[in-house]
């Protein structure tokens, strides 16, 4: 994030946190390498799985130690990242009332540190103390890596439609080659008649009038445009993505999940 992560908050403790980067925990945004859904990633930090959500503010204390704030404050958080991306500073310094907690250690990797500070670590552990937050093993392939695969193709959706060429490319709902292609077609059909965890179906903006359709499962990523095709990421098959044509049934499908999917505010 560069220069703009300047600003510091007072954590829980009142001992200064020096920020460096932010990031939202709602049921429509969170970072999706820490789980399928909405309530999965909270329980892997401990919270409760609050429909307003939260902000995670990740930071190092004067000793450099690691830590993770929770703030109720989402608004905040939203409008210090929204600034951070355009290149502009921000003091994201929530109010004490808003801070549920600071847990020890990061959720996510972070390739930067505060200056004049020691190297990142994680504090000395106290007693009752929560074991300190690491970030999930994406190195090789496995759920971390597959979510992770399907965030990419989310955000370079042309530079992956264009590898697709003609119809020979599409892997299809009623063929026997692509199995697992099959199943997640099928378990996504499922959540149109009974609707999953919060999380698990998120829509985006996308070109056009058209929708970005985010929807994970059990071993499986699904991206997907609305006006489009999509591409399936499966646990069982390690950097293979699967584009699934149109066909009959993918419009009403996507148009579908698009109905009961959240979205960012």
């Amino acid at each position: 994030m560069g220069e703009a992560l300047v600003p510091t908050t007072e954590s829980a403790d009142n001992d200064q946190l020096f920020v460096l980067t932010a990031v939202l925990l709602t049921p429509a945004q969170f970072p999706s390498v820490l789980g399928d859904d909405y309530p999965e990633v909270c329980a892997g930090l401990g919270l409760e799985p609050y429909a307003e959500g939260y902000g995670l503010v990740l930071g190092q204390d004067g000793d450099g130690a690691r830590w993770t704030v929770v703030t109720e404050d989402v608004t905040l958080v939203a409008c210090a990242i929204a600034a951070w991306d355009c290149g502009m500073e921000y003091d994201l310094s929530p109010g004490e009332h808003s801070i549920v907690g600071a847990l020890p250690g990061w959720p996510l990797a972070l390739a930067v540190a505060a200056p004049g500070v020691p190297q990142p670590h994680d504090p000395e552990p106290q007693e009752g103390d929560p074991a300190p937050l690491t970030p999930p093993d994406a190195e090789a392939w496995g759920p971390a890596q597959r979510r992770l695969g399907a965030d990419e193709i989310a955000m370079q959706w042309a530079a992956w439609r264009e590898q697709v060429d003609g119809d020979d490319s599409f892997a299809e709902p009623g063929d026997e080659t692509h199995q697992g292609v099959r199943r997640v077609l099928a378990q996504a059909r499922g959540y149109v008649a009974e609707p999953p965890p919060p999380g698990r179906v998120r829509s985006s903006f996308a070109a056009g009038e058209a929708r970005t359709l985010r929807v994970d499962g059990p071993g499986w990523s699904m991206v997907a445009r609305t006006d489009d095709i999509a591409f399936v990421l499966l646990d069982e098959e390690p950097g293979e993505v699967h584009p699934v044509g149109r066909g009959p049934e993918l419009p009403g499908l996507l148009s579908s999940l698009d109905e009961l999917a959240v979205r960012p505010v």
